[in-house]
């Protein structure tokens, strides 16, 4: 057994007896590491064991696998590292700046195992042979994936996507240059006007990012329900409560899906309905509320705004035989009002590209859009496209038309 293993067995000894718990008082498992360490120290000066090579690494390494996730963790503390993923063991990838690199890291496949265990430990969910997909976010916020065999073929696949919450409102949006001046101030007063905003883009777009910036500018004495599959959004509102799926228990049942959520919503008194993201029939009942006067939004995946209006129309078709185009298509026209789309350059920078109004018109089944902002030359300008429910704005203390003549140009 090497040094490091020795410090880490006896720091392991130590936390089982004084009944700590490394994830509830870190700073306790950090003071008994360096105690471990020092008196190490002080016993190879007269006695055989092994120096170690380097205490400070040490400690940090020690640390990272007693209250962390072990090799993992300096990727998690690095701040420029945004995804983490493992396909096999010996292959351990991470994502910076939208760009994916093979790491140096090799875990054995007992190393994987427990550290998915570890990670699930603190969420209450598992992953088995009756549930082999799971969901679950770490104490810090970051977003677990976990997919084992035989679903995969040999290896269990982790993925952790960091919550790495980059602007906190739609003026830091415009300090990174994801979207302008003018169209920050469009969208912060179609949320205060109550309009109902649709955020699409591919994965890693940015969405979970730019729907709480939009979140941000909802007015203060509002009521907001949040509903997701794992926790991500963090509104800044005092009267906001935010609820996430479960997973069935052992014997299958408990359950608590998406669709049940958003109609459970309703009974909460909300002023403001908001849905992580829309998958699959969910859509229906959050069509549904948002067609019924609750302003709402949600991010959809989607390769443009019209594509996103299109996917708003198929997908509550999931949710029975019952539920024909007929009624979803003039459903959408009527619910959705605005439709921001996001995706990232080829340098993995974060960009809006348009913001399309759904005026409220069908023609021959298809939901017009108009561009309200699109872009022309890499740059995000204005359009001659008008969102609908020009009332509201006024009613809220804006100039539509001033506000749309305001375009400074982009980035």
């Amino acid at each position: 057994m090497g040094a490091v293993d020795t410090v880490e067995g006896e720091v392991r000894e130590l936390v089982r007896r004084r009944g700590l718990d490394p994830s509830a008082d870190p700073l306790a498992v950090r003071r008994l590491v360096d105690e471990v360490i020092t008196d190490y120290d002080e016993r190879t000066l007269s006695s055989s064991l092994p120096r170690l090579p380097d205490p400070r690494s040490t400690a940090r390494q020690v640390y990272d696998a007693v209250a962390g996730f072990g090799p993992l963790q300096r990727y998690l503390d690095d701040p420029r590292i945004e995804e983490i993923w493992i396909n096999e063991p010996g292959r351990v990838f991470v994502a910076k700046r939208g760009r994916s690199e093979l790491t140096t890291t090799i875990l054995s496949a007992g190393q994987v195992e427990d550290l998915v265990e570890k990670m699930l430990k603190s969420s209450g969910r598992r992953v088995d042979l009756s549930t082999p997909f799971v969901d679950a976010m770490l104490p810090d916020g970051s977003r677990l994936h976990v997919v084992i065999p035989d679903i995969t073929r040999r290896h269990m696949a982790v993925n952790v996507r960091k919550f790495i919450l980059t602007a906190h409102s739609l003026d830091e949006l415009v300090g990174l240059g994801t979207l302008t001046s003018a169209a920050a101030r469009f969208l912060e007063a179609a949320v205060v006007s109550g309009l109902n905003i649709i955020v699409a883009g591919g994965t890693q777009a940015g969405k979970t990012t730019l729907l709480n910036c939009l979140a941000a500018a909802i007015p203060g004495s509002e009521r907001v329900v949040s509903c997701e599959e794992v926790f991500e959004l963090r509104i800044p509102l005092p009267d906001w409560v935010s609820m996430q799926t479960r997973q069935p228990n052992l014997e299958g049942t408990g359950e608590v899906r998406l669709r049940r959520l958003i109609k459970e919503a309703l009974r909460m008194r909300p002023t403001r309905i908001i849905v992580g993201e829309v998958r699959q029939e969910e859509c229906l009942d959050l069509l549904i509320a948002l067609n019924s006067g609750l302003p709402g939004m949600c991010t959809i995946h989607a390769n443009s705004a019209r594509e996103a209006v299109t996917k708003m129309c198929t997908l509550p078709l999931l949710a029975g035989e019952n539920v024909g185009h007929n009624f979803v298509v003039p459903t959408v026209a009527a619910s959705i009002d605005l439709v921001v789309h996001a995706s990232t350059d080829p340098t993995g920078h974060r960009r809006v590209r348009e913001i399309a109004a759904v005026p409220g018109r069908v023609e021959g089944d298809v939901v017009e859009t108009a561009a309200v902002f699109h872009t022309r030359g890499g740059r995000l300008v204005r359009a001659d496209g008008y969102p609908p429910h020009r009332d509201r704005f006024t009613q809220a203390g804006y100039d539509l038309a001033a506000l749309l003549a305001a375009d400074e140009g982009g980035p």
